[in-house]
């Protein structure tokens, strides 16, 4: 059994080679199908590998609470000079942690936008009043010098840690550690600089968030400097904003606490804004679970569409076989005579299609791996090419060998022995 086996097999070989060319072609077919396939499973798994990294970076364990200016505030007026009062409150922060159980820590974090300036460079920046602990809540790295301190928050000290950017476009050829930087009106001195760190938003924008322009300075420094109320110039108008906090990050405990912990804190806003709507909660981990979610469908669609492209292989290699079936008619009619059965025919026709769609499969593994490498080489993309692709895109090319050979052979072990001899 294995002997006739091999000799089919080597039987269906040469007959492919006969045709050397048709049979490439063939295989090219199934070659860019499974390499399309492949190519695309791996962006559309960078992709969401990488926007579910910055989700991360927001910290799966932490709800966020943002300050949001009401539409009201917004609307055109004829004042020369308003003030606008919104967002949240040292309030509502004494009364999350008073009244929310499960929360590890709560840190408060205030932004101001200033101009920036070290000698004649200058940059716009955003100066981050905040707590120490920010860095370890947010996963942020240093890597120069150190982060605020205890004593920096209690004694107000007018230091600041810089953002990988700025640091990089104020201090192109010095090391920035313990120069003076201006912010608006007022100095600091450099005590850090930050890793580069890039988050999703998580609002409705879904936008990329780069704190590399930021300069982190502690929240007591800021509030004593720079006070309550933020002065907006544009177009000879004045506008005025009071936010006490433009965003709490609140950590907690446990996984499990994250999404009750955010509905509770969503129940304490409502009761003191009531209002206005002048805030947003944001929970990173529905962010990450809708990022998986929209994954699998991305990648559905993706493969779905990849797939036609093996389809359309698969309908070539049944064209190819049906016109082989033609040209081979007398020598069907010549094996059957020498007692060659119906299945050793169709076993031989369907080796040879299963030879064309391996080989082609083959090759497209290889053109596929090769094409998210080229790809992230010469781009900014994260490709990930996953073993499950490989083998699923190699098990696919095989059966749509198989499926789409069999009605060729079953045609060739079909024909009546006598007519096939007769064919010229």
């Amino acid at each position: 059994m294995i002997g006739t086996a091999a000799r089919t097999l080597k039987l269906g070989v040469q007959s492919l080679l006969l045709h050397g060319l048709r049979s490439l072609l063939t295989c090219m077919g199934v070659l860019f199908g499974v390499a399309s396939v492949i190519a695309m499973l791996a962006i559309g798994e960078g992709l969401s590998f990488d926007v579910q990294q910055r989700i991360q970076a927001l910290g799966s364990n932490n709800v966020l609470v943002r300050s949001v200016k009401p539409p009201e505030s917004n609307s055109a007026s004829a004042e020369r000079s308003r003030i606008s009062k919104y967002g949240i409150t040292y309030r509502d922060v004494q009364r999350i942690q008073e009244t929310v159980p499960g929360i590890e820590v709560v840190v408060p974090v205030r932004a101001i936008y200033q101009d920036s300036r070290f000698r004649d460079r200058r940059m716009e920046a955003r100066v981050v009043g905040t707590l120490p602990l920010y860095r370890n809540v947010n996963r942020y790295q240093v890597s120069e010098g150190r982060f605020l301190s205890a004593i920096d928050l209690k004694q107000s000290r007018a230091v600041c840690v810089l953002g990988d950017r700025i640091a990089r476009d104020l201090f192109p050829l010095e090391d920035p550690l313990g120069k003076i930087v201006k912010a608006g009106k007022f100095s600091f001195r450099v005590v850090g600089v930050m890793q580069p760190r890039t988050v999703i938003r998580g609002d409705q924008s879904g936008s990329l968030e780069d704190f590399g322009k930021d300069i982190y300075a502690p929240l007591s420094t800021v509030r004593e400097l720079y006070g309550e109320i933020i002065v907006k110039v544009s177009s000879g108008s004045r506008d005025m904003e009071q936010v006490e906090l433009h965003e709490l990050q609140v950590k907690v405990g446990s996984l499990d606490r994250v999404e009750p912990v955010s509905q509770v804190i969503e129940g304490i806003l409502e009761h003191g804004h009531k209002d206005k709507r002048d805030y947003e909660v944001v929970v990173p981990l529905s962010l990450l679970r809708e990022a998986e979610r929209t994954k699998r469908m991305f990648n559905l669609v993706l493969g779905s569409i990849a797939g036609i492209s093996l389809l359309v292989g698969g309908i070539g290699i049944t064209n190819v076989m049906l016109a082989t079936v033609t040209e081979r008619t007398r020598e069907i009619g010549v094996r059957r005579a020498l007692g060659a059965k119906r299945g050793h025919i169709l076993f031989q026709f369907l080796v040879e299609t299963v030879v064309l769609a391996c080989g082609g499969g083959g090759l497209g593994v290889a053109v596929g791996v090769a094409i998210p490498f080229v790809v992230s080489r010469f781009s900014e993309l994260v490709t990930i090419v996953t073993p499950s692709s490989l083998v699923l895109s190699f098990g696919i090319s095989v059966g749509v060998g198989m499926i789409f050979g069999l009605y060729p052979a079953w045609r060739a072990a079909s024909m009546d022995p006598v007519e096939a001899l007769r064919h010229e």
